[in-house]
């Protein structure tokens, strides 16, 4: 892997993983494309997941930094914890991060070599990109509330969202917007959860790809690719984030749709 490819793979590892277009789609269309061999890319993906996951955490580090501190309140005192639920946002946001996730965890770990096969298949992931485009447009039927916030009839519903998400070309930010907008949940809120609940899955699926590279010895060129891919990663992720909540303000979400149908009808009509 080049240094060119690494910065190409950085940006649209970053810009895919929150846009609404799945990066796990693009990222299998841009390895095909540049033809990385299979053991870079799963040690290249590791490293950009670190990068999407810190443009996260500077976004939200009041959200995790309050979020963190109300577990500790928790874990000090736990016969509070269900006043805790009741009466302080952020672990009750903690909580609901909790259900959701549990969804994608399940899910993922049960079917993990099926969905690896699935990365192989180019067709799937045009026909999933089919699909993600589909449910953006139908965002346009959405008729979100400007004061809710997200629920536990939603943290499931959005849970089972970011689950399908597993797949190649579907987006796990789309879904779980789109989830968060069908269940009334306001625009704003819908995309704060949905980038929150993406970092217990964002930092699992990496924790599992590092141990299959554990021990692995790296040549010096390559750490430098990989640095090169996590920075690219983390700017075009904290963008990607940023420009998410402009588009959500504008009523422009479900415009995401017509990339993702495009672009999926392309790769079943080259394949």
């Amino acid at each position: 892997m080049s240094f060119l490819d690494a910065l190409i793979l950085g940006l649209l590892q970053g810009l895919t993983e929150f846009l609404p277009v799945s990066s796990s789609g693009h990222l299998v269309l841009g390895q095909e494309v540049l033809r990385v061999l299979h053991g870079e890319s799963i040690t290249f993906e590791v490293f950009v997941h670190f990068g999407t996951l810190f443009s996260i955490l500077a976004i939200f580090w009041k959200d995790v930094w309050q979020i963190f501190s109300s577990l500790l309140d928790g874990v000090k005192r736990p016969g509070s914890i269900p006043v805790l639920i009741r009466e302080n946002e952020h672990f009750k946001l903690a909580a609901l991060i909790l259900v959701g996730s549990i969804p994608a965890a399940v899910i993922g770990l049960s079917f993990k070599p099926y969905v690896e096969r699935a990365f192989a298949d180019v067709n799937l992931v045009g026909v999933m990109l089919l699909i993600t485009g589909l449910v953006l447009f139908l965002t346009r039927l959405a008729r979100p509330k400007p004061d809710k916030m997200v629920g536990w009839g939603a943290a499931v519903f959005i849970g089972f969202a970011q689950a399908f998400a597993i797949m190649p070309g579907i987006s796990r930010s789309g879904m779980t917007i789109s989830a968060g907008l069908f269940s009334g949940v306001a625009r704003e809120q819908a995309a704060r959860y949905s980038f929150l609940l993406a970092l217990p899955a964002i930092f699992g699926a990496t924790l599992l790809e590092t141990f299959e590279i554990s021990g692995a010895e790296l040549e010096k060129q390559f750490i430098i690719v990989l640095v090169i891919g996590t920075i690219a990663a983390f700017v075009a992720g904290y963008a990607a984030i940023k420009t998410i909540f402009i588009v959500l303000k504008r009523d422009k979400f479900s415009y995401f749709s017509f990339y993702c149908l495009a672009i999926g009808l392309t790769v079943l009509l080259l394949s």
